[in-house]
């Protein structure tokens, strides 16, 4: 039985060295949450640097690849994506905001009213808004109601967390997804989509770390009461393992990546002196070896320096001891064997790896890893969109698509 486009979504992920796309049924609804998976491709690309388009005709390239080789496998055609974004270029701040309440009781309109005031501040010439999240409300000055329609009061003031994103980065990546003949439905911040994907409601209520170890930058987020409260981008990431390893061993970033992937470790300890790795031969030297504890302990002290950062994140985002759910790993970086034994080493708390699971059918074992939890999560926040609106991403594709430089901002307010 064929899908109805109407319940068709797809999700992008643009990573710096692989772009991934997931096509979905939103097959369930929003009290029984099911996603099932139709087809999943990938696409190597070296385009695209700390979610910054570098090369737009290889990006491209590598979108047209992925979501074909999906499409292919799913038998459907979509024409608009959920795309993930994320990076130095993007920022979160708290805002707030004040109105008075005329009625007997607050209505939906006083809550719009003041998530608009809250949100109505400047972000620079060159930064747009992209998400603004409500974090929690106040009624007469009383704190902690995160649903005030329908209470009595006469002040109703709002804390919103705002998501910017410069502009030029954002209408670049949108550019990339039309040459490859897609719309942008919607860019969604890359840990908001995993969050849908791997974090339990428990953690999200609880307090943890989400930290996404991807291959241009590692992505932290924070989420305490079921909200997101902090998001932030490092510089070091699993790119920065992969030199390591070149300069470390003597041999070609290709060959490093194959290393890395096939005798890596993330925690010395776990090695054993006795195990040895072969390297491969370059120019100029013979078949050699080296001990696999080299290599360990060439990846462990880089890991260790990301993961520190990210520790150093979170205690400046005034979280340090405070989530009592502790930290979750995604991405590429999740994979590494003996990630979590370092993890919990650096974080002093429980740490463990987020891989795609819950409320997923179909070819759920494709995207069953943590490098495929954005994209499971693109596709996870699209479904919410078809149950709320009824609206999907299905359709086919068109060689002229109208551009996308529509509003992006997005009230999270049923979402988070």
């Amino acid at each position: 039985m064929s899908t109805p486009s109407q319940r068709l979504v797809a999700g992008l992920d643009l990573g710096s060295t692989k772009v991934i796309g997931v096509i979905a049924d939103a097959a369930g609804t929003a009290r029984e949450p099911l996603v099932k998976i139709l087809g999943v491709g990938t696409a190597t690309n070296s385009g695209v640097r700390r979610g910054v388009v570098r090369d737009i005709e290889e990006t491209t390239r590598g979108i047209v690849k992925a979501m074909r080789d999906a499409e292919r496998m799913a038998g459907v055609e979509v024409g608009t994506v959920y795309a993930g974004i994320a990076g130095e270029h993007v920022a979160g701040k708290s805002s707030h905001g004040v109105v008075s309440v005329t009625g007997d009781e607050i209505r939906t309109s006083d809550v719009a009213r003041v998530n608009d005031v809250a949100s109505n501040i400047s972000y620079g010439r060159d930064h747009e808004l992209l998400h603004a999240i409500p974090q929690d409300y106040l009624i007469d000055q009383q704190a902690g109601i995160s649903e005030p329609i329908g209470m009595t009061g006469s002040r109703l003031e709002a804390e919103v967390y705002l998501v910017t994103v410069l502009s030029s980065a954002l209408h670049n990546l949108g550019k990339c997804v039309e040459r490859a003949g897609y719309h942008v439905g919607e860019f969604v911040l890359e840990p908001l989509a995993v969050s849908l994907a791997v974090l339990t409601p428990d953690e999200r209520e609880l307090g943890c770390a989400l930290v996404d170890l991807g291959g241009g930058s590692t992505n932290v987020a924070i989420f305490q009461g079921g909200k997101i409260r902090h998001t932030g981008s490092l510089l070091c990431s699993g790119g920065h393992v992969t030199a390591d390893i070149v300069q470390g061993l003597q041999v070609t970033q290709q060959d490093a990546e194959v290393l890395k992937d096939r005798d890596g470790s993330a925690y010395e300890p776990l090695v054993s002196e006795a195990d040895t790795i072969e390297l491969p031969s370059t120019p100029g030297q013979g078949p050699r070896t080296a001990e696999r504890r080299v290599l360990a302990h060439i990846m462990q002290a880089r890991l260790q320096e990301v993961m520190e950062f990210a520790q150093n994140e979170i205690a400046q985002a005034g979280y340090h001891q405070r989530l009592p759910a502790g930290v979750i790993l995604t991405g590429g970086g999740a994979l590494t064997p003996g990630v979590v034994e370092l993890g919990r080493e650096v974080f002093a708390m429980p740490v463990r790896c987020g891989t795609p699971a819950q409320g997923l059918t179909g070819l759920a074992d494709s995207v069953e890893s943590p490098r495929m939890a954005l994209a499971a999560g693109l596709v996870y926040y699209g479904a919410r969109q078809v149950w709320q609106t009824g609206f999907g991403t299905g359709g086919l594709r068109s060689p002229a698509v109208d551009k996308w430089f529509g509003p992006v901002k997005r009230w999270l307010q049923d979402f988070f």
